[in-house]
């Protein structure tokens, strides 16, 4: 039997407009947030304005795929002294949004056809869409001719935008650290908008869509638009800051999606500990070791923070968490929020699945445009099966993860094993019992609730990573590497890891294999600064949504915040804390700037392109539709 189940997706790095719709909770914002009021809006000068001139977009210079009907122009330059392969764009045009005059070398003159339509959009009214494929924070590498896998979005009547942008995994010697990337995403949005009127679609319609590290980074890009702290870099690469009528130009984006943002990270090392790590003996948080009391200590500190920054459920409650009489700080009204959400991932799991049910787990580092057997999807997939996804190391659980896709994108990786087929709901939720009663189920209701969100990390979500999660201790973490400067390829970045430290080496230096060059390594990378002088709270601030989106911050108030969000995750990634894109939606939901945050968390799913059920890009085309008409 077929699944009932509907998958969405978020996420992607590129300048383009989409919105789709896809199982999960739509909610509308309510906050009392002003208008932004300190943006990158500066002076035009005269050297802005001939700058510009030289990114102007040739209407002479197209190509044709003639079996797709797609007009083509790639090595788009973004800025006029970029340096790397992969600063440049490519943008791919449905061909009944032009008309067109053969050269007669195989290439075109294009003019706007306003009258046609495609989908309902016309060359005035289609959305774009920008790709984030960063796994890790890699580079997405320029395209460098016609992409079939663009098939999927043109025909949808999109303008699909591919820009190249530098990362963690440089073939060249260009900087990919933070907050580089994100920059030349910026600059080929602002360079959308430059052109705007010599190119189909509409520039203020631009969607983002990203996984994992592009998830991240198109959280970002949806939380960032406008802000003055990238001005400097824009400036560097010398972006198109003005029109060539002297206007200023925007890297604000309609939409942002994201799969398994692994974002937050001033607080995501600590976030780590309290979700997970509390619940864990082993390694790094093996008792007597210095490295398990440093877990508690952060464990507490993530929750007073929480008790700081002020997050409010759907009904404007103010969440916070209290001392509990087991465990670090698990009580209190975020922990039953928390409670609810994985209670509500596992109950739309059993509305959304058909019994049998063949359960899978894979992972997947990446997205596969092409769609085609794709993670996440379960139209092309098996009776009974389950969108792809990951099953956490040491997990007891025995729940699905479904399917392996056929070919993921340039820098993806995937593993995937098969597990057994459940023929009831209720053998299913024996089998998430078989070590002992967490999940209690109604079978009249086909409704379940867990005992505590302990019992869900111990059986589903075990901590996979060491303490220093993100930030590790031998600067050994892919995130290390995000904050290098000019002689350091990884560096520490984070405070309240140093503060800790630092301030209790006394207490640490008794426990089992503590060295005392561990603080001083934080003390002195946290001093470092990067070649345009920002400090690495800066950049870190650069790179993290909710400094811009929650007023616990400094920089609330300071960016033009995408309106329309989409977030899906596989709640049993280990990856990250399950507070990462809680708070992530939180957040976003009491930001003005924000009209609809499109939410939900795949039971079963791992660290991939999760959803509840169909196809990742076909949702997320959905939801593009959804948000623009």
């Amino acid at each position: 039997m077929r699944p009932k189940r509907v998958l969405t997706i978020l996420g992607c790095v590129s300048a383009v407009a989409l919105v789709l719709t896809a199982c999960g909770s739509t909610k509308k914002t309510s906050s009392t947030t002003k208008a932004p009021v300190t943006t990158t809006s500066q002076k035009v000068t005269k050297s802005d304005v001939s700058n510009a001139k030289k990114l102007l977009i040739s209407n002479k210079k197209w190509k044709y795929n003639a079996k797709n009907k797609v007009y083509y122009q790639v090595g788009l330059k973004y800025g006029t002294k970029t340096k790397s392969t992969y600063e440049s764009m490519g943008i791919y045009v449905p061909a009944s949004y032009v008309n067109a005059k053969s050269n007669g070398d195989k290439t075109y003159t294009l003019t706007l056809n306003t009258k046609n339509k495609v989908k309902g959009y016309t060359s005035k009214t289609a959305p774009m869409v920008m790709p984030v494929n960063a796994p890790g924070y890699a580079a997405q590498a320029a395209p460098t001719g016609y992409d079939s896998s663009t098939a999927k979005f043109t025909k949808a009547g999109f303008i699909y935008v591919e820009a190249g942008f530098r990362g963690l995994n440089n073939t060249d010697k260009s900087n990919g650290s933070s907050p580089w990337g994100v920059t030349d995403m910026k600059a080929a949005i602002r360079t959308l908008h430059l052109n705007a009127n010599r190119l189909a679609g509409d520039t203020s319609r631009i969607f983002t869509f990203g996984m994992s590290g592009g998830g991240a980074e198109s959280a970002v890009v949806g939380a960032t638009g406008n802000s003055r702290g990238y001005t400097k870099y824009l400036k560097k690469i010398v972006a198109p800051m003005a029109t060539a009528s002297g206007k200023h130009t925007r890297d604000n984006v309609d939409g942002a999606m994201a799969w398994c943002p692994i974002t937050s990270l001033d607080t995501a090392n600590e976030a780590y500990e309290w979700n997970m790590g509390q619940y864990s003996n082993s390694g790094t948080r093996k008792s007597g070791t210095w490295t398990k009391a440093l877990s508690n200590d952060m464990a507490k500190n993530f929750a007073q923070y929480i008790n700081k920054i002020g997050l409010k459920d759907e009904n404007g409650k103010t969440l916070t968490l209290k001392k509990s009489k087991t465990g670090i700080y698990t009580s209190g009204s975020y922990e039953k929020y928390l409670k609810k959400e994985i209670e509500t991932s596992l109950n739309n799991f059993l509305k959304d699945t058909t019994f049998p049910y063949k359960a899978s787990n894979s992972m997947t580092a990446g997205m596969n445009i092409s769609g085609s057997n794709t993670s996440g999807t379960t139209g092309a997939a098996k009776s009974g099966t389950k969108p792809s996804g990951k099953l956490p190391s040491g997990s007891k659980s025995g729940k699905s993860t479904g399917t392996k896709p056929s070919g993921n994108m340039p820098g993806g990786s995937s593993s995937s094993t098969s597990n057994k087929t459940y023929k009831t709901a209720k053998a299913y939720i024996k089998s998430l019992n078989k070590n002992g009663t967490w999940v209690k189920y109604n079978a009249k209701k086909n409704t379940a609730t867990i005992t505590s969100v302990k019992a869900f990390i111990k059986n589903s979500k075990e901590a996979s990573k060491d303490v220093g999660a993100f930030d590790g201790l031998n600067r050994q973490e892919t995130e290390n590497g995000l904050f290098a400067t000019s002689g350091s390829s990884t560096n520490h970045f984070d405070s309240t890891m140093s503060k800790l430290i630092n301030n209790n080496s006394s207490k640490y230096s008794k426990l089992k294999n503590y060295k005392s060059s561990y603080g001083k390594a934080f003390k002195s990378d946290l001093k470092k600064t990067d070649a345009e002088g920002s400090t690495m709270q800066e950049r870190l601030n650069l790179y993290s949504p909710l400094y811009y989106l929650s007023s616990y911050y400094k920089g609330y108030n300071t960016s033009n915040v995408a309106k329309y969000w989409r977030i899906r995750t596989g709640i049993d990634q280990t990856d990250t804390a399950l507070t990462t894109e809680t708070n992530l939606k939180l957040a976003l939901q009491q930001n003005k700037q924000v009209k609809s945050v499109n939410f939900a968390t795949v039971w079963g799913e791992g660290h991939t392109t999760a959803e509840r059920s169909g196809n990742y890009l076909t949702n997320f085309i959905k939801w593009v539709n959804k948000s623009v008409k």
